[in-house]
């Protein structure tokens, strides 16, 4: 799926639209990586190329299924609390393996979300009242922020390591 990038509509159109784009700039960050490559631990955090689709698809299930379609937690189509565990990857995951699931967890996201207005709110523990539309911008910035965490991890792995010559 290539999201054209739209400038002029309804607010919900820029908004969802943005929010695909910034779906698919987190999936380029990994197009092309070997499967060994995607699970290189080049941070002291639990953040890799391959955990990083993972989380976002927990990130997906725990807002759009857990919170905004009520959902317990053995409904949802794969991992959904709010803890680290959103990054683990299982040893026989392959890539497009995560690929695939973050991309089923954003339709089903999309498909939940297209039942509320952006008005729409719901009280939740940790952020307090939020509407449908925060959600959506919060999802464009934790997509948009990880994505820029998927291209440094992609330039360390594409792009040899400079070495400054000895003084």
């Amino acid at each position: 799926m290539s999201t054209n990038i739209i400038t002029n509509g309804t607010e919900r159109a820029i908004i969802e639209n943005l929010l695909d784009h910034n779906r698919e700039a987190l999936i380029e960050t990994v197009r092309g990586l070997s499967d060994a490559d995607a699970r290189r631990r080049l941070v002291a955090s639990l953040t890799t190329p391959i955990s990083l689709l993972k989380h976002a698809a927990a990130a997906e299930r725990i807002w759009f299924q857990r919170f905004w379609a009520g959902l317990d937690e053995s409904e949802c189509d794969g991992y959904s609390r709010r803890d680290e565990g959103t990054f683990a990857v299982a040893d026989d995951e392959s890539l497009a393996d995560v690929i695939a699931e973050f991309e089923r967890a954003s339709q089903r996201s999309r498909e939940i979300a297209s039942r509320f207005d952006l008005d729409d709110t719901k009280d939740n523990p940790r952020e307090g009242n939020v509407s449908m539309r925060w959600t959506l911008l919060a999802m464009i910035q934790e997509f948009a922020r990880h994505a820029g965490h998927g291209d440094i991890l992609r330039e360390q792995i594409d792009k040899p390591v400079l070495r400054q010559p000895n003084s």
